[in-house]
């Protein structure tokens, strides 16, 4: 890990392939660690790639929050200009997609932007169904930190995948037992997921624009996919049917090639 810094706190990153290559730089979602884009990395390692923990997350500083998004496009912003990144296609994920938003609003690096289980926030979105938050905080008093971590991302899959794939499942959980945030960097994170509206700016973004979504995501409905791909001019929406807000986890195949064909072709 190399680190860069942004107004005294230190963010850690990582950049792999060939440094000539064209650069994808990846933002994961909310409490994920750089883990969450492992797939994608392994296959598209023509590429150099760019991971970094966000604020909170992994071995990046935790100062005392609440965060807010365009704090983490800031982030961003400095780790691109440590690693020597000038160009980069930008692909972000649920909380990841958020920050990739307000940083192709508020700075100059990506040439183009692939928008992956995310929301532009705003009064038309559509929030973390009851259901899901309901079953999310509803953790047994009696369980560990493994057993809360499989508790609460249950619905972040659909169910035959969890039915049918718990050696990926119990991988994931180790990765998330070494990442995680602390409780009060969870919430800091969280409020800024929460707090993160730029529906009204979507207009504004000049990019070839990738919008993402799985049509049976429990966390973030597919209609957010469908607001994004309304509000950016010239966006290109494709919804994968059945997938849920890890389907670039149970899909990666399918999802890495969607990036692989975006990005050679923007």
């Amino acid at each position: 890990m190399a680190y860069a810094t942004n107004d005294g706190v230190r963010i850690a990153y990582e950049v792999s392939g060939p440094p000539e290559a064209a650069a994808i730089t990846f933002l994961e979602g909310l409490a994920y660690g750089t883990w969450m884009w492992n797939w994608q990395r392994e296959s598209l390692s023509e590429y150099r790639t760019v991971v970094m923990d966000n604020r909170g997350t992994g071995d990046s500083d935790a100062p005392e929050g609440p965060y807010t998004v365009e704090e983490m496009a800031a982030d961003l912003e400095a780790v691109l200009d440590d690693a020597g990144v000038e160009r980069t296609h930008l692909v972000g994920a649920s909380l990841g997609g958020m920050i990739a938003q307000r940083y192709v609003l508020d700075y100059d690096r990506a040439e183009s932007l692939a928008l992956l289980c995310t929301t532009p926030g705003g009064d038309d979105a559509v929030p973390i169904p009851e259901e899901t938050q309901a079953r999310m905080l509803a953790v047994p008093d009696e369980y560990g930190p493994s057993e809360t971590i499989r508790h609460k991302m249950e619905p972040a899959f659909t169910e035959a995948f969890w039915a049918d794939n718990q050696d990926v499942v119990d991988r994931i959980v180790d990765w998330r037992l070494e990442t995680d945030p602390s409780e009060d960097a969870y919430e800091w994170q969280s409020a800024a997921a929460v707090g993160f509206d730029a529906s009204d700016e979507l207009g504004a973004i000049d990019l070839p624009t990738l919008v993402l979504h799985g049509t049976a995501d429990r966390v973030l409905p597919v209609e957010n996919g469908r607001l994004l791909s309304e509000g950016i001019p010239g966006a290109e929406l494709v919804e994968v049917e059945g997938g849920s807000h890890l389907f670039f986890v149970e899909q990666d195949e399918r999802v890495t090639a969607e990036i692989r064909e975006f990005v050679t072709d923007g």
